[in-house]
């Protein structure tokens, strides 16, 4: 499944020095704008190893006819190598929610599942890994499951939320981040 090799890609990315020490820093500082900053390199690079061209702040896209950092307001857009250069659809898609606001991480999962994609991911910061389980049942239950029935049971591609966290840095990165993925037949998230 591609969520799986994309997972497995983004934490063998994190844990290099140069992204690790930052990240981890940002996260237990709740410095959340420069975790985004950090994350939203991580994500490139994780795009990269897997031979995606990703458009997002600071790293220009040159393979659709309009060059951009960002597409459609997401954060991060990924395409296959073997996008031609015309208008083509992404491989991946993720946004990088850093506030704590609720609504403000539920629109960002309704915002990417408006994409065709293989593959959407939202990331979002919480203090404890305790808050954790609650956010994603309510963006199960808020979002997920206000779409209609067909609707939901429609969508291509693998759906995750992946949750951030300063509780578990000792066991940095594995402990820091929890992965839940959307079951599209029962619409709730179910952890990875």
């Amino acid at each position: 499944m591609i969520v799986d090799q994309w997972k497995e890609a983004f934490l063998r990315t994190v844990q290099y020095y140069e992204n690790a020490g930052p990240l981890r820093a940002a996260a237990l500082d709740e410095r959340l704008a420069d975790w985004t900053a950090c994350l939203t390199e991580i994500v490139v690079q994780t795009c990269d190893s897997l031979g995606w061209m990703s458009a997002a702040r600071g790293n220009k896209l040159h393979i659709l006819p309009v060059p951009h950092s960002e597409y459609l307001t997401l954060d991060v857009m990924a395409f296959a190598p073997t996008s031609s250069g015309g208008w083509c659809f992404p491989v991946a898609v993720a946004e990088l929610e850093n506030s704590p606001d609720q609504e403000r991480i539920a629109y960002s999962l309704w915002k990417v599942l408006c994409v065709r994609s293989d593959l959407r991911i939202v990331f979002c910061y919480r203090r404890s890994f305790a808050d954790a389980p609650t956010l994603v049942s309510y963006l199960g239950r808020e979002v997920v499951k206000a779409l209609p029935v067909a609707d939901r049971l429609s969508l291509k591609g693998e759906t995750c939320v992946v949750v951030g966290s300063r509780n578990d840095s000792a066991t940095f990165p594995y402990g820091f981040f929890k992965w839940w993925q959307l079951d599209k037949n029962t619409g709730n998230f179910n952890v990875m």
